[in-house]
């Protein structure tokens, strides 16, 4: 069970492994707690979060020391493994009638370890559970444009938060910076995530980063995220396949026009087409289809910003989409779908995209 307090101005008192306790004193402190770091020894200046006060580790048997420390607490938090100090710890709490927890953060290891994490299509809501235990457990969190950002300090409490985000045509931190940056951390001892929107595979460049932190000898895994390329079509009441309309989809990158050979094969593929990053050579993309082969009444849409509070659908024929996109004003992040399935759209625009009601295609159980 999670529980969200309000820790502010409170005093907070740790005790475990070094690294362990470091770690859960950098979220305490970010929260607003008043820290004592209990320990053999103080840790290295750079590893201790702002505000957090070391003391000195009492023996488990030194029970005056150790009530001294506990008895203003307001919580007490034991980290790693089980000792006979932990031990102690909770059953004098247990005593003096002071919350308790323990955090059982494992302790990161000499190199530290990265955590390629996709934050789905930008909906807090949507982040996996495993996602937020890797955010809750970050020491810095390298994120970018499109990950969820709005609630990113509550989630990840105890990190250090650094934009990388790359704007269309814009890379103020190059791919390869952002490489050497999350295997400098690493190696630090700090336990790195790399927040994507969406998934970190999908066109995240989530491969080219692990085969770096491999490289590196860095460990790394991987915690997928929900992929817009399904999702904000879905938002918008779109499925990308449906019984009797489309039993494949084609997910392709808009940030170059296709070639004639894939718009060849392309428009011969059938079912759904969707594209991400397509708005700069829609028009390309588009007069290209139907140069194709590809009819242009095919229904088509595109959906702005998906799950946010502005989220909008642009429905329309294939042929009709550049002109429409450009009157209507549509910008980036974007969608495009491509396909029968994109007639749902249709009925949904005005409509709770969560709720709406798929009723354009016929039955095909009729």
């Amino acid at each position: 069970m999670l529980l969200d307090l309000d820790i502010r101005d409170r005093r907070v008192v740790i005790f475990g492994e070094p690294a362990a306790a470091v770690a859960s004193a950098r979220r305490f402190a970010r929260a607003g707690a008043r820290v004592r770091l209990v320990g053999t020894e103080p840790a290295p200046p750079a590893a201790t979060p702002a505000g957090v006060a070391h003391v000195a580790q009492p023996a488990a048997g030194d029970v005056p020391a150790l009530l001294r420390l506990l008895a203003p607490a307001w919580l007490v938090v034991t980290t790693g493994p089980a000792s006979e100090l932990g031990d102690r710890v909770r059953s004098l709490c247990g005593q003096l009638k002071i919350a308790h927890t323990h955090q059982s953060v494992g302790p990161v290891g000499p190199r530290g370890r990265v955590v390629l994490v996709g934050g789905g299509p930008g909906a807090t809501r949507l982040l996996t559970l495993e996602a937020c235990e890797a955010l809750l457990d970050a020491d810095v969190v390298f994120y970018d444009r499109l990950a969820p950002t709005a609630d990113l300090a509550r989630l990840a409490p105890g990190a250090e938060l650094v934009d990388v985000g790359k704007l269309p045509y814009h890379h103020p931190t190059s791919q390869d910076r952002i490489q050497e940056l999350i295997i400098e951390r690493a190696r630090r001892g700090q336990t790195v995530v790399r927040l994507k929107g969406g998934d970190p595979f999908v066109f995240g460049r989530g491969g080219e980063e692990i085969l770096a932190c491999r490289a590196a000898g860095v460990d790394v895994r991987v915690v997928p995220g929900v992929t817009s390329a399904v999702a904000v079509p879905a938002a918008a009441g779109i499925p990308v396949t449906h019984r009797g309309a489309s039993r494949a989809f084609t997910v392709l990158s808009g940030h170059l026009p296709p070639s004639t050979a894939e718009l060849t094969a392309l428009a011969g593929l059938g079912g759904t087409l969707v594209i991400l990053m397509g708005m700069a050579s829609l028009t390309q993309t588009v007069t290209g289809l139907v140069a194709a082969g590809l009819s242009p009444d095919t229904p088509a849409a595109v959906v702005e910003r998906g799950f946010s509070d502005s989220q909008r659908t642009t429905p329309g024929r294939l042929a009709d989409l550049p002109g429409l996109v450009g009157r209507v004003g549509v910008t980036s992040p974007a969608v495009v779908v491509i396909g029968d399935v994109a007639a749902f759209a249709a009925d949904q625009v005005g409509a709770d995209p969560l709720t709406a009601r798929l009723s354009l295609l016929p039955d095909p159980g009729r």
